[in-house]
């Protein structure tokens, strides 16, 4: 398979890559809970999860919609939040995660720096599509990127998870042009929850990749949040 730009919407927008967003005292909070990672190399581990409001990416498959609105969402402060990680981890969560929506359209620095200084043991992880600037630091970088807005450069070339979701065959060929540039990564494709096609194609595609792994959403089979 080979990536092919004329089959992807001829009115793709190309992500803004040049302003992070301001620092903030405070993050739009969608939920906060402490269960296990479902998807990826760490999946079945001890997690706390922080989802935080806003998304302009649009997936039309995706499972959180409720949390594109970024206004819709109270805003909680980075203090009180590295409080709930700390707790969590006493409580045995193996890392954080900060996921949403999409993350990264915030500044995150100022929230990695209260999670260090209150859980300077608690490693962290981001789940982004990579859209925006790189803020804030972590230790496990999951990218998951969307062909119709698709990553910036300096995502690809720092994530540690390449995280590709498959609906049909162009999915796998946008899968490939990505792990092309991610070389570094772990690279992984997940069919779409409830996608037969996407489950088919995947599973015939990693068995014939040996770099390739199948990400599952494990916790969806399982029933757990």
């Amino acid at each position: 398979h080979r990536f092919d730009p004329s089959r992807q919407p001829a009115t793709a927008p190309v992500p803004q890559r040049s302003h992070q967003p301001a620092r903030v005292s405070s993050l739009p909070v969608v939920e906060t809970f402490h269960s296990l990672q479902g998807e990826g190399l760490h999946a079945g581990r001890s997690a706390f999860f922080i989802r935080l409001g806003g998304c302009t990416v649009g997936c039309s498959w995706c499972d959180t919609k409720h949390s594109w609105p970024q206004a819709a969402h109270p805003s909680l402060e980075l203090q009180a939040l590295a409080n709930e990680a700390a707790t969590a981890q006493q409580q045995g969560a193996a890392f954080v995660v900060i996921t949403g929506g999409e993350p990264l359209h915030h500044n995150l620095d100022g929230f990695c720096q209260a999670l260090t200084e209150m859980a300077p043991t608690l490693p962290r992880h981001l789940e982004t599509s990579g859209v925006d600037p790189l803020s804030g630091s972590f230790s496990w970088i999951t990218l998951s990127p969307k062909a119709h807005k698709p990553p910036t450069q300096e995502l690809l070339g720092c994530c540690d998870e390449l995280k590709a979701v498959v609906h049909g065959p162009e999915d796998l060929a946008f899968a490939e042009a990505m792990a092309a540039q991610a070389p570094q990564a772990q690279w992984l494709l997940q069919p779409g929850w409830d996608s037969p096609q996407g489950q088919e194609l995947a599973i015939a595609f990693v068995r014939n990749q040996p770099r390739w792994r199948l990400s599952l959403q494990t916790h969806k089979w399982l029933g757990v949040r």
